[in-house]
């Protein structure tokens, strides 16, 4: 009898052995399955946000090419301005100084000077302002019309003819 119940004990123990390898086996699965799952969400997490990094940063170098492009349309057009200021400066100083030769000239044939060519014939016109140094004047007493179509066909058969 005792070795029946010690034989009934040895099973219990072994049927008890048993149900603790599978508690233990199934929770040594369950852990790794929750450390795999947990591992899982951590690199998907992370995958997330190195994306969300990425993105940033791409947005960031979109803003900064943008602001270069438009820093350099800048200053070019600023160097434009400058150089038609400058054009349009040397033009009117050109102008002024044209001007002020025209003056001075006037002013120093003086005009009974200007009259007594403008009374003149061509050939003595040419020579007065040839002895003045002027070229291409038309000289007229306003109330001649001029044709410009014979003044240069004389002007360029006079050339011609030289």
């Amino acid at each position: 009898n005792d070795e029946a119940e010690a034989e009934k004990a040895r099973k219990s123990l072994l049927e008890l052995q048993a149900q603790s390898a599978t508690v233990e086996a199934s929770g040594q699965a369950t852990a790794e399955a929750r450390a795999k799952a947990a591992a899982a969400a951590i690199e998907g997490e992370a995958a997330v946000k190195q994306a969300q990094l990425q993105a940033e940063a791409s947005l960031i170098k979109g803003e900064a090419e943008l602001e270069e492009t438009k820093q350099k349309q800048s200053a070019e057009i600023e160097h434009q301005k400058a150089l038609n200021e400058l054009e349009v400066t040397k033009a009117k100083e050109l102008s002024r100084i044209e001007a002020k030769k025209f003056r001075d000239v006037v002013h120093a044939i003086g005009p009974n000077t200007i009259k007594t060519i403008a009374q003149a014939g061509p050939e003595m016109q040419a020579k007065l302002l040839q002895g003045l140094g002027l070229k291409g004047f038309l000289i007229t007493d306003g109330n001649s019309p001029i044709n410009l179509f014979n003044t240069a066909g004389g002007l360029v058969g006079k050339a011609s003819s030289q």
